[in-house]
């Protein structure tokens, strides 16, 4: 790290980064991240050490036992947990902000004050069922439906790709409550995932091992009336606010993921001698660098420009979209020419590269792909 990575930075948020480094440097050596990739093990204990130091609550507000911390904070956090492994940024975001915010934005006074400070606190853990074997980047037109029954509502259908439901407690799951409607008719429910009827099975991957997706299936589950996220057939305007804070936070992890690569690709080549010298020392390799440099500069001042935004009580769309795209794709980018100069090493499973290149590979796709977001951009554009 430098002046430059701090430039722009509060006191709070180079303070929010320090100690998250040393956590997670503790916590998450590289041993220990090969082998919670090779276990496909999620990192419990660096995620139960980030809530005790606070980090898990740091987006919510103080009532409900967070620290009202502002977005600008939330992309510094987790910049910094993707600089040790986008794996687990994406198993805190999955509670964080893939489930925990919608409580926060949308939940009942009752929801918010039953849930919240358990989730601050590491004690109860989250994800967010919304894609479906059918249904991905048409978000209204799912399948899952929910039928007023008693007090409350019954659940049935399938989801798919759900990061993190095989170790949370509860669900934030998406489903029609008006199946003529379309995106009118969209409910959000927040679902015990031990109730009776909800059965979850893993899915292999490419990458993110330790954070991996689930098939979640739904078979008849009541969820109580007071479970309802925001009103029902309402939930759409929720939905799309959730996912916008998703798009940013999955472009923060992305920075980071860029820093690791570079980091750990300059390591390999200042060390690695060919022809009498270093690789570093060779131009077309030089060059890649400044390539990968160029990225993770652009990326990192984009990312903070949205947060900023935010903060300011903007609403940016568009900006949110082209950062999401852009960064993601910066990221892969970054992660084959990570390979690239490594060479032959890159690719043996004895490096952390070719991890590297696998984790990222989904960012250009989960939160909305990069073709969604380009048409959000083209419609903010007036095409």
């Amino acid at each position: 790290m430098s002046a430059l990575d701090d430039f722009g930075l509060s006191e709070e948020q180079r303070l929010i980064q320090a100690n998250v480094d040393a956590l997670l440097a503790r916590l998450l050596p590289p041993a220990t991240l090969r082998d919670l990739d090779d276990k496909a093990e999620f990192p419990f204990a660096a995620y139960a050490a980030l809530a005790e130091g606070g980090f898990v609550g740091l987006p919510f507000t103080s009532a409900f036992g967070g620290a009202d911390g502002g977005r600008g904070d939330l992309v510094a956090l987790v910049e910094a947990i993707g600089r040790h492994s986008v794996s687990m940024a994406s198993g805190y975001l999955s509670t964080v902000v893939y489930s925990g915010m919608y409580l926060q934005h949308g939940g009942s006074e009752f929801l918010r004050r039953r849930y919240l400070p358990r989730l601050c606190k590491g004690e109860i853990r989250g994800a967010f069922a919304l894609s479906e074997p059918d249904t991905g980047s048409d978000a209204s037109g799912i399948k899952t439906r929910a039928t007023p029954s008693g007090n409350g509502y019954v659940l049935d259908g399938q989801k798919l790709y759900i990061t993190c439901a095989h170790v949370a407690d509860y669900l934030v799951v998406v489903a029609k409550t008006n199946a003529e409607a379309k995106h009118k008719g969209v409910s959000l429910f927040w679902v015990d995932a031990k109730a009776e009827g909800v059965s979850i099975r893993p899915l292999r991957m490419l990458g993110r091992h330790s954070s991996h997706p689930n098939e979640v299936f739904l078979d008849k589950v009541f969820v109580p009336a007071d479970h309802v996220i925001g009103e029902t057939d309402r939930g759409w305007g929720v939905l799309m606010k959730g996912l916008g804070l998703e798009r940013l936070c999955v472009a923060a992890a992305s920075c980071g993921n860029m820093r690791h690569i570079i980091d750990y690709a300059k390591a390999y080549a200042q060390e690695r001698h060919q022809f009498g010298q270093p690789i570093s020392r060779f131009q077309v390799i030089q060059h890649k660098f400044a390539d990968m440099q160029i990225m993770y500069r652009t990326s990192r001042a984009m990312t903070y420009r949205v947060a900023a935004m935010l903060d300011a009580g903007l609403d940016p769309v568009e900006e949110t979209a082209i950062a999401k795209a852009y960064v993601t794709e910066c990221n892969f980018k970054c992660a084959d020419l990570g390979l690239q100069i490594m060479g032959g090493a890159g690719y043996t499973m004895d490096h952390d590269m070719q991890r590297f290149f696998r984790d990222s590979r989904v960012s250009t796709i989960a939160g909305g792909s990069s073709e969604i977001q380009r048409n959000i951009i083209a419609k903010t554009m007036g095409l």
